[in-house]
């Protein structure tokens, strides 16, 4: 079975997902643990592939980050 990758938007008032706000795959329903991969883009934003390990189904979720990194 190939997997699909859609992009799916998440306006949440946290930029970054907490235990109870992580995603459940859209076709099979399955609990996702970890993002299979991330990404930080350009416009201040963190993208996160998930990959459903039941159905394998994939999606993309992008989240705002409200400053920029900085390192002590």
């Amino acid at each position: 079975m190939s997997a699909l990758a859609d992009l799916v938007s998440t306006a949440t008032p946290r930029p970054d997902p907490r235990g109870c706000d992580l995603p459940t795959c859209p076709v099979c329903a399955d609990s996702m643990i970890a993002a299979e991969a991330s990404a930080y883009l350009a416009d201040n934003a963190i993208s996160y592939l998930w990959t459903c390990d039941t159905c394998g189904y994939g999606f993309v979720t992008k989240h705002a980050v409200k400053s920029r990194f900085a390192c002590n």
